[in-house]
């Protein structure tokens, strides 16, 4: 992957350059799914978590939890979710936009006073399309999606994720950006474009390492 293709990854639709990874451990929780899928999600999570090298927690000690995702089968059912509103901003309206553009899926993010991500949300309506994929292949996505803020436009023509032996995976260059964000020696919050050049340098060092 080149340094080009990097900063295409996190410059958002205006032409910002916006990268963050997570500032402190995650503590997961998922709604809506039955036992099978939990143990696949969590497994999701843990699986992303080790390539990154990033802690998960039990909890988190402001929020509880800080990496929630939730399953369901109509918008209208976040609405009713205890206190979403008060993590979530102007709840409501954005659940009549998403309605208004049929979409079946939502992330949101916070972020603490370092740029940092604080917290992550990811929704999924399943709708025939998302129901139509394997657990695995969904909750890995999603994982992946919620590890770092991603352009909203990173995987809107190719999927984080490829299919080897039969198993879906994610792809080795994605996971090698994932694997240089969490580098140690990189801020957990950038705007300048040219930490991309630097996110290409330590992938070359894992390369070159391994």
């Amino acid at each position: 992957m080149t340094p080009q293709e990097i900063e295409t990854l996190f410059t958002r639709a205006d032409g910002q350059y916006a990268f963050a990874r997570w500032g402190r451990p995650v503590a997961p929780i998922v709604f809506g799914v039955d036992d099978a899928t939990l143990k696949v999600v969590k497994g999701a999570i843990e699986a992303v978590a080790a390539l990154a090298g990033h802690d998960i927690a039990e909890t988190d000690p402001e929020l509880g939890s800080n990496m929630m995702l939730f399953f369901f089968r109509e918008w209208d059912e976040l609405l009713e979710v205890p206190d979403l509103d008060k993590l979530i901003p102007d709840l409501a309206a954005l659940v009549a936009r998403l309605k208004a553009a049929d979409a079946n899926q939502y992330r949101a993010f916070r972020f603490d006073d370092q740029g940092g991500i604080q917290a992550a949300f990811a929704f999924l309506r399943m709708d025939a399309q998302l129901s139509e994929l394997p657990a695995e292949t969904l909750a890995l996505s999603q994982v992946v999606m919620l590890m770092l803020q991603w352009s909203e436009r990173a995987f809107s023509e190719a999927s984080p994720l490829a299919v080897a032996g039969g198993t879906t995976i994610l792809r080795p260059d994605i996971a090698g950006v994932v694997r240089a964000a969490y580098d140690p020696v990189l801020p957990v919050a950038a705007q300048d474009p040219s930490h991309a050049l630097r996110l290409f340098a330590r992938i070359q060092a894992q390369t070159a390492a391994s």
